[in-house]
């Protein structure tokens, strides 16, 4: 079986409003305030959780990694107790999924979030069930851009590891796809839209009513 494999955040939904929450309430705990601004740093967000406290300190001439080591596991209790308030599915994600699926793909996720934050926002997104894998970054030894996470969530989906695609927003989606040899797709609409042209992957998609003809397009 053919498998399309799509990353979380960015990707199939916007969750960088609750996860810049999680950090600015650890920036709160410091004394700080809220230092991250919802829209301006949501590319950031999207980074993870110690890019977000790093680039936060940062901006406050602050920058200590020890301090980014000691809130971090702060910001994940944060976020677990909030991660659906601001969250959205992005237009058209599921519908694309049905139709891949129905056309025979399989279907499955491959994130850098922890694989039960990860799980917990599938089901209060009430999406899990539409997928058959889901690889976090702590489900193996290793993470994105390492192909083997890529690989387990074809086979995880019932797929050839060779005959997958990687639907992301990132260098490390991209380059993820690329270690693995296979095709990437990445989508514009995502707070780092404009920058994925510049790295060059298989495919870029506007929305995803493009991605089933995308898709069928690299598999020829």
């Amino acid at each position: 079986m053919k498998t399309v494999i799509f990353d979380l955040d960015g990707t199939l939904a916007d969750t960088s409003g609750d996860l810049l929450e999680a950090a600015n309430a650890c920036f709160r705990e410091m004394g700080h305030g809220d230092v991250l601004r919802h829209g301006e740093d949501a590319g950031i967000a999207l980074r993870g959780g110690r890019m977000m406290l790093s680039h936060g300190l940062r901006r406050l001439g602050a920058y200590d990694e020890d301090i980014v080591h000691r809130y971090y596991p702060m910001l994940l209790e944060f976020y677990a107790g909030a991660i659906d308030h601001h969250t959205r599915l992005y237009s058209g994600a599921m519908e694309a999924v049905e139709v891949l699926k129905s056309r025979g793909y399989g279907v499955g996720i491959c994130t850098n979030k922890p694989e039960g934050l990860a799980e917990l926002l599938l089901r209060r997104l009430e999406i899990r069930d539409a997928f058959a894998s889901m690889v976090g970054a702590d489900t193996l030894p290793v993470r994105k851009p390492d192909p083997e996470p890529l690989r387990e969530a074809a086979r995880r989906a019932g797929g050839d590891p060779a005959q997958c695609l990687l639907v992301g927003d990132s260098d490390t989606d991209n380059n993820t796809a690329r270690a693995a040899g296979v095709p990437s797709i990445l989508v514009t609409f995502g707070p780092s839209g404009d920058a994925m042209a510049d790295l060059r992957p298989d495919a870029l998609i506007d929305s995803f009513d493009a991605l089933p003809e995308t898709v069928e397009r690299l598999f020829g």
